[in-house]
């Protein structure tokens, strides 16, 4: 959906936004200036306005700043005007353009995503212009610009930044010189991005890079040698070009060549990669998204979270090279506080373990490996930091119970790359993989290594080959039931900091703690090795242990010292108070107090803490009532909570109170997920929020996501995972409310088929039927249809039952039919074939179905054909007549070419004929009289003229019964006599003793029967149709 202008307010020059958008700060502060600028120059000269514009500036500080944000801004907005701008620029500043820098830097880091289009052109432009004029700074300015092009995305916007800044770096290489960092940099970057440029269609710009690297690297060599390890690895995975295999082998046999400095592989090995350059490969979003799960978010709740950022990031197939630059920033730049690793919030490994899950390439998962256990090939505890090495080590301790088979690979990774990592340096490599396991164990991360090492779930291969490898960690053969129970009784340890937790608890977490279902291993053989423990584990897994939690009473001592008194005294009341009446009275005065004028905002996080905590009895068990009815809806909505929903209803959104209660309502949603959903519920079932469901959207962009799509859908699955009734009560509006975030997808439909059952999918049916939900439109469900083919049996039957309640010609459709197969999508196939049972044959259905291959056991489309014919033989006569000659006057080798160069099935002339014939031999015993009909007969002739030999003995059966017939248009007048011994009408009645023999053995349907009285007229038809053809 295009991002309508804000109603009251023109839409912004600078940035995109939609009508639910504040009016942003910046865009507001350059469009003063802007007008400032403009009221200067307004009808003036050229040499006037900058007369004009030089006075002002020489006023003061402030002129100085808003005359150049003034010229700044224009240049953006304002193409044609960019080069005069620019010129005035460096005529009036006076501060080496430091404060253009600072601007573009800002928006660099947090707007860029929202540019308009023209904007962003002009921001390359400026920083082009800036580097040609060597403007102090304009480094910085363009390292940050190129953080800004994201690894594993070669969609059109990125691949045009990548080549643009490439081409300004290529342009200025003198300028690139002077400055070793950008030289690292630069390298750095474009290293990384030739992996993703492979296609054949971006070989061009895949080769700049390669010669723009290339170059730097054999001319400045030492400048790019502060990148550190990782520049080798980076050199490793693109070593199979040509031009960087000539550069791998002198790095690797002959360092001199590249610097005298350089002594060798091993001095750049043992160099650990900055932070700087760790970073640099992921977008400023990403980077935010990436922390606030590190830092925000609770072990257990992250899957919302995940869930995004794969559908932001890692959905795509070129996507899969990103998952190790994200697993080397979190190893090497995410290193948690002490505060912050005794706390429940999301561990570094638990990232990294979903991040493996999702790899689903193997070159992909090798690589990733290599990126969780880089820094321990070399490590050295005088150099490196035991942050580096602790997540992989964790990753395989806390998934050897849910996930043995993630422990097995990595555990298995690690002792096949001390070998085969570089050969000679094998030695080196064993002494950094035994220095990390010692320095772990010295730090506490784990106490013991030997319940990992030697573990029941590995197999006897793998624990054969770690005691060889690492005897020293291996204990001697011990009872497997000790090291279970040693291994369940470890601590968490972080920077020697355990993190005290109920062992169910963690075993609880540890049970999903990657929340990746689509890519989690099997639990099979955890099953068949513990038979007893198989059920408990299930339950558990489904059914984690809530009851200690519900016991403990609120604990809001830590959060009472950061607030003022009256509001300390508004929260204990509440704290004290015991019914619902009492506490709603507080919270409306707790309310009122955040409204005031002089309320400090940097409360609002601790309040937000404080209310969660009180509160979160509140959102545990079923919100919907059981009976629903006007006055349990009312009195379900009457709780603490839904106050602060009230009064954002009852204000206007220009309010200043309505963006700090938002602002409230986002803070509470960091700490207490489930507030999305309650707000929806609230919206739809309270009288006082009739109409306002649009409240949801302010709320959405309000939060830490900012974007309706992604918290909606977030906010769904928390319903679902909660309250099943509740998720259908709440279908309909969601539908309805917001159409373009629900319709162009299958993310919600498969949620709500997920987990409804018979009863619920009939009452969605009638709300289908009734007119009060529509869940699919014409541009998007075929799309919709062919994403439901992934999903579980009774997930595809319950869509297609939606799908057929709504009023949507199968023809929009018909086309999923290519996708179909008929061993792995029996469901689709079952469906379909009874609603065209229902349909008359139009062109494109009977395209589509005689396009399906041939498989002896794949009866669909022999079996659609077979009703047509029975019930349509004329229309279904016509169409494959058409399809026969249409297909029969194609070149064979452009037949051949069309259905080998796509995936979905293609129509060819084999295809059809097989089809047909398959019919044919069903039909050989009936009555039917389809292949008698005048366009099948003249089809088959024409066919059958113009094929090679193979064909026609191939289907010499089906070809013979046209043999006899004659068209009587390109007869003499006195041949038509004859034609009673040779016409289709004559073979019939000749072969009518074979169908009464037939008869008298099994009855032939009355439906087949019916059909046959109206031959003559069909062909009567059919034969003026044909002439006109031929003619």
């Amino acid at each position: 959906m295009e991002p309508s202008p804000a109603k009251g307010k023109p839409q912004g020059r600078l940035l995109v936004s939609t009508t639910l958008d504040a009016k942003d700060e910046l865009e507001e502060r350059l469009e003063r200036c802007v007008g400032i600028v403009t009221s200067l120059t307004n009808g003036l000269s050229e040499r006037e306005a900058n007369d004009a514009i030089t006075a002002n500036v020489c006023k003061g500080p402030q002129q100085h700043e808003e005359v150049c944000l003034g010229l700044f801004a224009l240049l953006l907005t304002e193409p044609p005007q960019a080069q005069r701008c620019y010129r005035d620029l460096t005529l009036v500043n006076r501060d080496g353009m430091n404060v253009i820098l600072i601007k573009i830097n800002q928006i660099l880091m947090e707007k860029f995503l929202k540019l308009q289009d023209v904007c962003r052109t002009q921001l390359v432009w400026l920083v082009r212009e800036l580097v040609k004029s060597g403007v102090i700074g304009a480094d910085g300015v363009l390292m940050t610009l190129m953080k800004q092009i994201a690894g594993g995305d070669i969609t059109s916007k990125n691949l045009w930044l990548a080549e643009n800044v490439l081409d300004i770096l290529v342009d200025q290489r003198e300028w690139v010189l002077k400055s070793g960092m950008l030289i690292a940099m630069s390298v750095y970057t474009y290293l990384r991005l030739i992996v993703d440029h492979g296609t054949p269609a971006l070989l061009v710009l895949r080769q700049k890079e390669v010669d723009f690297c290339i170059g730097l690297l054999r001319e400045k060599f030492m400048e790019c040698f502060i990148i550190g390890r990782d520049l080798v690895r980076l050199l490793q995975i693109v070593a199979r070009i040509p031009e960087m295999e000539l550069l791998w082998k002198d790095l690797l046999h002959n360092p001199q060549a590249l610097s005298p400095q350089f002594t060798g592989l091993l001095q750049l090995l043992t160099a650990r990669t900055s932070r700087k350059f760790l970073a640099c490969r992921l977008t400023p979003d990403m980077e935010t998204k990436l922390l606030f799960m590190t830092s925000r978010v609770r072990f257990g709740q992250q899957k919302r979270y995940q869930d995004w950022f794969q559908r932001q990031y890692l959905s795509t197939a070129e996507s899969q090279s990103l998952r190790c630059d994200l697993i080397r920033y979190i190893c090497g730049v995410v290193h948690p506080s002490n505060e912050v690793l005794s706390s429940d919030i999301l561990p570094r490994w638990a990232i990294i373990g979903w991040l493996l899950t999702t790899c689903t390439s193997n070159v992909a998962a090798s690589n990733a490996k290599l990126a969780l256990f880089y820094d321990w090939l070399f490590f050295s505890p005088e150099k490196d930091s035991i942050m580096n090495i602790e997540p992989a080590i964790l990753v395989m301790h806390h998934s050897m119970k849910p996930h043995p088979a993630i422990t097995a690979t990595l555990l298995d990774f690690m002792c096949r790359i001390i070998p085969h990592f570089f050969p000679p340096l094998e030695g080196q490599v064993r002494q950094g993989v035994f220095n990390s396991l010692t320095f772990i164990m010295e730090k506490r991360v784990l106490a013991h290594l030997a319940p990992l090492f030697d573990n029941p779930k590995l197999d006897r291969e793998l624990r054969s080959m770690l005691r060889e490898r690492f005897a020293e960690f291996c204990s001697s053969p011990s009872p497997p039931t000790e090291g279970r129970d040693e291994g369940a009784n470890e601590m968490k340890m972080e920077e020697s900091v355990s993190l005290e937790m109920d062992n169910h608890v963690l075993l609880d977490k540890e049970d999903g703690c990657y929340d990746n279902t689509e890519a989690a291993f099997s639990d099979d053989e955890e099953e068949i090795n513990n038979k007893g423990e198989g059920n408990k584990k299930r339950e558990f897994r489904f059914h984690p242990i809530k009851e200690a939690i519900i016991e403990e009473p609120a604990d809001i001592t830590p959060y009472m010292d950061q607030l003022d008194d009256t509001m300390k005294e508004k929260v204990l009341q509440l704290q004290k108070g015991s019914d619902t009446e009492t506490h709603c009275e507080v919270m409306q005065e707790i309310v009122d107090l955040i409204l005031e004028e002089d309320f400090d905002s940097e409360q609002m996080s601790t309040l937000a803490s404080c209310l969660a905590e009180l509160f979160k009895g509140h959102f545990r068990g079923d919100v919907l009532p059981d009976e629903i009815t006007e006055e349990s809806l009312e009195e379900s909505v009457c709780k603490p909570v839904c106050l602060v929903f009230r009064n954002l209803c009852q204000m206007q959104e220009d309010n200043s109170g309505f963006s700090v209660l938002l602002e409230m309502l986002a803070e509470l949603y960091q700490k207490q997920p489930k507030i999305g959903y309650h707000l929806l519920f609230y919206l739809k079932a309270s009288k006082a929020a009739m109409g306002k469901m649009s409240l949801y959207e302010s709320f959405a962009q309000a939060t830490a996501l900012g974007d309706l799509h992604t918290c909606l859908m977030m906010d769904m699955k928390a319903c679902q995972e909660d309250d099943i009734r509740l998720l259908c009560y709440l279908t309909p509006s969601i539908y309805t409310e917001f159409p373009d975030e629900t319709l162009r997808s299958g993310e919600l439909l498969n949620m709500i088929v997920a987990v409804i059952d018979s009863t619920q999918l009939q009452e969605l049916m009638c709300h289908v039927m009734i007119g009060n939900l529509v869940m699919f439109r014409k541009d998007s469900v075929l799309n919709i249809l062919i994403q439901s083919l992934e999903w579980e049996t009774f997930e595809q039957y319950s869509t297609w039952q939606l799908f057929l309640a709504h009023n949507i010609p199968l023809e929009t459709i018909i086309p999923i039919l290519q996708h179909l197969k008929y061993k792995e999508h029996p469901e689709a196939l079952s469906c379909l074939l009874l609603q065209l049972r229902r349909e008359k044959p139009s062109g494109e259905m009977v395209k589509m179905v005689l396009s399906r291959p041939c498989h002896q056991e794949d009866q669909f489309t022999t079996s659609i054909l077979r009703h047509w014919a029975a019930k349509h033989d004329d229309v279904l006569g016509e169409h494959i007549k058409a399809l026969l000659i249409k297909n029969n006057n194609l070149p064979r080798k452009r037949q051949s070419l069309r259905s080998s160069s796509s995936k979905l099935a293609q129509l060819t002339l084999e295809q059809i004929l097989e089809h047909m014939d398959n019919l044919r031999l069903n039909l050989s015993n009936t009555k039917n009289s389809f292949f008698t009909q005048t366009p099948i007969l003249q089809a088959l002739q024409h066919v059958q003229a113009s094929c090679d030999e193979a064909h026609k003995m191939r289907f010499s059966d089906l070809f013979s019964l046209a043999e006899e017939y004659e068209e009587p248009s390109s007869k003499p007048p006195k041949s038509r006599r004859k034609a009673p011994a040779s016409s289709p009408r004559s073979r019939k009645g000749a072969a009518t003793p074979v169908s009464n023999e037939e008869e008298s053995a099994s009855s032939s349907a009355s439906e087949e029967e019916d059909s046959k009285p109206k031959a003559p007229k069909r062909k009567r038809k059919g034969s003026s149709a044909v002439a006109s053809d031929s003619d």
